[in-house]
């Protein structure tokens, strides 16, 4: 009796194996999904004919159909036997006993009773298995990270360290299908009835692992762009430069756990949601953003209105020392303003207490008198200071008489 039931559930499930069938990834999938199992269609919501056949066995002459930007992958007992990285529609065909088919020309009795002897000594089931899984090779996106406390890196520019929380995402690429489904996915994602990997799950232990060490690889991967002369080593550019903070912290992944040349995986582009920096690093950058400011033009500008609003000052107090000076550097050019003022400072002895026969020790050598100055471009020059509020009114109404001579 166990001999009959044995062949009996032998041949049927051999009929069943000869039908061609037609592999195709599963529906609704996420986006996030790496890898996974083609699904023949004879399975997948009962649009095939041929439901009883084993789930897996390939029978040759089955079609595969690769879709554009996917990757397939074969196995045969646990062993990588092929891959196909070109989108299309695939023919397969195998040498395994498992696979002969009468519909695939192997001829008509030897497919059958090769194949069911064979399944007779494994009480009926095949004894062989052939897998097909698909690869995502695009970019897979929406893989966050976030740091609970700070990291802490050094940065050239503000000649420090500086500290930051933060949090993101990045986007991950499959860049070799052969190297990641050998050295890095579990057996639970390619084995008979398995799952899908997806990045996002997270229930994934290989994910989280990645999640861990992206995290571990931060604090180098800041380090590396904020020390990078070609990226400008400013820190606050990080967040408006996804490619380049990608290509950092890539880097860093790689120095660190080999992610390319071990797993075939690498980081495309990294968008940083949130940076909150400590507060001495806080500190560091409100500094920065006022040396900035006092730099270059910006910086001249800066100075010109500080020692206009000192002219300003004298012109509003006559009787004061400076008043009497205000007209002199008012003729002056901004660029000498501030040696004028500083001039200002020296004590001056009054006329009446140099006694009259006194004869001075040296006199001076003779200083050549200064060319005589435009009057048109004088007032040019006085008006536009007007325009700009660096003198009051007053003042260029007392510049103008001056200068006019009256």
């Amino acid at each position: 009796m166990g001999f009959i039931k044995a062949f009996a559930g032998a041949l049927g499930g051999t009929l069943a194996d000869q039908w061609k069938d037609f592999l195709a990834p599963p529906t609704n999938l996420a986006p996030t999904a790496a890898l996974f199992p083609a699904v023949a269609q004879g399975q997948n919501a009962g649009r095939g004919s041929n439901t009883k056949g084993s789930a897996n066995i390939i029978t040759n002459g089955s079609r595969f159909v690769v879709p554009e930007g996917y990757g397939l992958l074969t196995f045969q007992d646990g062993a990588l036997t092929g891959f196909v990285a070109e989108p299309g529609g695939y023919l397969f065909t195998s040498d395994d006993q498992n696979s002969q088919s009468i519909f695939a020309d192997n001829g008509f009795l030897s497919p059958l009773v090769k194949t069911t002897w064979e399944r007779f000594k494994f009480g009926g089931q095949p004894g062989s298995q052939q897998l097909g899984f698909y690869v995502n090779l695009k970019e897979l996106p929406n893989n966050r990270f976030g740091t609970q406390s700070e990291i802490y890196w050094d940065d050239a520019y503000l000649g420090a360290q500086v500290g930051a929380v933060t949090r993101g995402t990045y986007t991950l690429r499959i860049v070799d299908p052969i190297l990641f489904v050998k050295q890095f996915v579990p057996l639970t994602y390619l084995g008979a009835s398995a799952k899908v990997f997806d990045f996002s799950d997270l229930d994934n232990d290989a994910a989280s692992q990645l999640f861990t060490e992206v995290v571990g690889s931060l604090a180098a991967a800041f380090s590396s762009y904020t020390n990078d002369a070609d990226k400008g080593n400013r820190i606050t550019r990080i967040q408006s430069d996804s490619v380049g903070f990608a290509q950092s912290l890539a880097g860093a992944v790689e120095e660190g756990y080999q992610w390319t040349s071990y797993r075939g995986l690498s980081i495309v582009k990294v968008a940083l949601a949130a940076i909150e920096y400590d507060e001495d690093t806080r500190a560091l950058l409100s500094d920065v953003k006022k040396a900035d400011a006092l730099a270059g033009a910006r910086g001249n500008s800066f100075l010109q209105q500080a020692a206009a609003r000192g002219i300003q000052a004298a012109g509003e107090n006559p009787g004061g020392a400076g008043g009497g000076a205000n007209m002199a550097i008012l003729g002056m050019g901004m660029n000498a303003a501030g040696g004028a003022m500083a001039g200002l400072q020296q004590p001056v002895v009054p006329l009446q207490q140099v006694p009259a026969q006194a004869a001075p020790v040296a006199t001076a050598a003779p200083v050549a008198a200064p060319a005589a100055e435009d009057p048109v471009a004088k007032l040019t020059q006085l008006k536009a200071m007007l325009d700009q509020g660096l003198i009051t009114q007053a003042d260029y109404d007392a510049a103008k008489a001056k200068v006019l001579g009256f």
